[in-house]
């Protein structure tokens, strides 16, 4: 069947070409927008915008993911400032320089390895996951080495200060809340933004390389007790941060998308708080025991402690006498043992600093540091100097010198009072 010639034709919609040249996106019936339906109440729309805005469907979710495992996948730069980053941080251990340390944090690499190693524990990408883990792994040990190097070296200098690396060989609740925000902000800014996040990846860098490299450094130099400290650091604030990570990106919508991707995302949340649990001491916390040794805060702490006294602190208990000492003649004419000065111990307890310098004498060169909670010997040498009382100490690797007395809390009760002799009949 056929028209008449004066019966008007329907309009034919314009053609895509047309439409794109305008400048006007078709949009669905009902929308005013890309993301906006008119038919929809402003809640659902918020909602609706909110999850196309993270993961709004599983195409677009995975073209997100890959983006993103290609962005935080090491290239050789990452390596070579990790080597770099290393070595300034050695050189900042053995000069006890904390200027030397912020450069070293300054110039380290961006944590995209850490990113990408939770990124993949989340969406269960077990390759990924292990890919990222060992560049991660290799990064590490080369900064473990070179602070392993700058240790040896310092066994060039005997009694080094070591202020900086005893410092950064413990855990403190300032850290925690530092290393939470920058782990947060990081995952965050990556995911959301294709800038660099400079400023959070420095703030995850200081929290899990300076200790990684004070306990190189302790091993290198034979100094006690930082090299397992200072690895048992690095772990718990890996741990953290690898939890917080994690918590970022669920809320953030990630997900395993298969049944073994869901076993490697529990296993890694496991393993976290394990750490957590075991080396900071929190499971001792809410059991309502007493911590271990081992599973303690490695910040020293002291029990039983009296409060600061201006003297210095001899033991209560008496010494009985023995075939050595000396006799002294009592009122009567009978001998009676005289008393046997005794070893008076204090513990090291600076309020500010976390811990003292031991001096050659008052006021003069540096011989060691030690951090507080570490038990000494107080001597009977006292001198004074500029207002303040100094006092004779040895500790028991055998370091002998001078410590303010206003850095000494007592270790021993007080001296009960003696009781007098009565004269024998």
């Amino acid at each position: 069947m056929t028209l008449p010639e004066d019966t008007p034709k329907p309009e034919e919609p314009a053609s895509h070409e047309e439409e794109f040249q305008s400048g006007e996106p078709v949009l669905p019936e009902g929308f005013t927008s890309l993301e906006e339906p008119l038919s929809l109440p402003p809640a659902r729309r918020r909602r609706r915008v909110r999850r196309y805005f993270v993961t709004p469907d599983e195409d677009e979710r995975s073209a997100l993911v890959e983006r993103l495992a290609r962005r935080a996948f090491p290239s050789f730069e990452f390596f070579l400032f990790s080597l770099l980053c290393g070595a300034i941080l050695g050189a900042g251990y053995i000069l006890d320089s904390q200027a030397l340390l912020l450069l070293g944090i300054l110039l380290a690499p961006l944590m995209t390895p850490w990113v990408g190693m939770v990124l993949g524990s989340m969406t269960g990408s077990w390759r990924f996951f292990f890919q990222t883990l060992i560049a991660l792994i290799a990064a590490c040990l080369l900064l473990f080495l070179t602070g392993v190097l700058a240790g040896l070296a310092a066994r060039l200098w005997p009694r080094l200060p070591l202020f900086q690396a005893n410092i950064q060989s413990h855990l403190w609740w300032a850290n925690f809340i530092v290393l939470a925000l920058g782990a947060a902000l990081l995952v965050y800014s990556f995911v959301r933004s294709e800038d660099r996040p400079i400023l959070p990846s420095v703030m995850l860098s200081y929290e899990l390389l300076l200790p990684l490299s004070a306990a190189g450094f302790g091993l290198g130099s034979g100094a006690a007790r930082i090299w397992p400290d200072g690895f048992l650091v690095f772990l718990v604030h890996l741990a953290l941060a690898t939890l917080v990570g994690g918590i970022v990106l669920a809320v953030l919508r990630f997900k395993p998308r298969s049944f073994f991707g869901s076993v490697l995302t529990i296993l890694v949340g496991l393993a976290c708080l394990a750490a957590l649990v075991v080396y900071t001491g929190l499971g001792n916390l809410v059991l309502g025991t007493k911590p271990s040794p081992a599973a303690r805060t490695p910040v020293p702490t002291t029990q039983s402690q009296p409060s600061i006294t201006p003297g210095l602190i001899q033991t209560s208990t008496p010494i009985a006498p023995t075939q050595t000492s000396t006799l002294a003649a009592s009122p009567t004419g009978t001998l009676a043992p005289s008393p046997q000065p005794t070893h008076s111990y204090a513990v090291i307890a600076a309020s500010v600093g976390g811990g003292a310098l031991v001096r050659a004498e008052p006021g003069g060169a540096q011989v060691a540091t030690l951090v507080n909670g570490t038990l000494v010997e107080v001597l009977p040498d006292v001198q004074t100097l500029g207002g303040y009382n100094w006092v004779r100490v040895r500790t028991a690797d055998g370091i002998e010198g001078w410590v303010s007395q206003t850095l000494l809390q007592a270790a021993t009760p007080p001296p009960s009072p003696t009781p007098s002799l009565t004269p024998t009949r």
